[in-house]
């Protein structure tokens, strides 16, 4: 099973959930969620590397969005691999400390694209309520710090989760009820009472959640009353209704599975595929459809790649 601790012995593996009761089933998942994780990694990349090709979006919008994909990539990746070969797997086990550092580097990823998120709600605050001040405020060297701070947010963040669990005894079951390992499932299979530690985590998870949704929610609410005229409204809501976007579908799910004590109910495991693998795919479509700087970027990328095979031809 594992070391000894005490009387107890800690379990050396966990055994994650099936996604689909049926091999046929289970094919035809493993197709759809192969070309979800595809379309992830491809529509991410694809802005990635626009923003860093084209000169007009080297801004701090286009630079906090760049930073957004590579986090879409990441929260995706800590996941879908394992996922796609569990579909294929007859046994569908996962070690303890590969279960371990999975729940750690979900947490990573996931509370610093919270931090992101509100990071970018504010740097749209200052571009349409102080655009005079904008640059001062706003300028490269201060994102990349931001951006700096959220990853060291998130790492905070997810060592205490990780450390709080790390410190329970798990000497079986041993059958976490999801696809991968997180924090609400895997402490319910420890040997002990767990509702302080239960407390703690919701405390912390909540209220980081929490308090960048207000943050979110009090930027764009500010940037609405500020605006008078009918032409602001439609430029505005333009702006920001892919942050909006993107706001609910990745804040919705993350409330719903850790800003609350960690009883378990059927659709957790729905609602953690939506954040980390649907919302992940969904973010480069919501920008790209709705921005047109980023769309007349990728053309320019393509006509530049097209230019660059016919002169190689040649």
């Amino acid at each position: 099973m594992g070391s000894l601790k005490g009387n107890q012995t800690r379990v050396s593996e966990f055994l994650l959930a099936a996604i689909s009761p049926t091999w046929q089933s289970q094919i035809t998942l493993f197709v759809i969620f192969l070309l979800v994780y595809s379309t992830t990694l491809v529509g991410n990349t694809l802005i990635i590397v626009t923003v860093m090709s084209d000169s007009r979006l080297r801004t701090p919008m286009y630079f906090l969005l760049g930073n957004l994909s590579f986090l879409d990539i990441c929260t995706s990746s800590v996941t879908a691999p394992k996922m796609l070969m569990d579909l294929l797997a007859v046994k569908r086990n996962i070690s303890f400390d590969a279960c371990m550092a999975q729940l750690f580097f979900i947490h990573v990823v996931l509370a610093a694209e919270m931090f992101l998120l509100s990071i970018m709600a504010y740097d749209r605050y200052v571009a349409i309520c102080k655009p005079l001040h904008y640059p001062s405020i706003m300028n490269r060297s201060i994102c990349s710090w931001l951006v700096a701070a959220s990853w060291t947010g998130g790492f905070i963040h997810a060592t205490v989760q990780t450390v709080l669990t790390l410190r329970l005894p798990f000497c079986g079951p041993n059958q976490v009820d999801n696809f991968f390992c997180d924090v609400p499932p895997v402490i319910k299979l420890a040997c002990t009472d767990t509702y302080v530690i239960e407390l703690l985590m919701v405390f912390n998870s909540g209220l980081i959640s929490t308090t960048c949704f207000i943050i979110l929610v009090t930027s764009y609410t500010t940037i609405l009353v500020k605006i008078r005229s009918p032409e602001g409204w439609h430029k505005v809501l333009s702006v920001c209704a892919s942050h909006l976007t993107v706001v609910t579908l990745f804040f919705g799910p993350c409330i719903f599975i850790y800003a609350r004590p960690f009883s378990t109910f059927s659709v957790d495991k729905l609602v953690s595929v939506l954040y980390n693998s649907v919302t992940p795919m969904l973010n480069p479509m919501i920008y790209t459809l709705r921005n047109k700087e980023v769309k007349s970027a990728m053309r320019r990328l393509r006509i530049k790649e097209v230019s660059s095979e016919g002169n190689m031809t040649v």
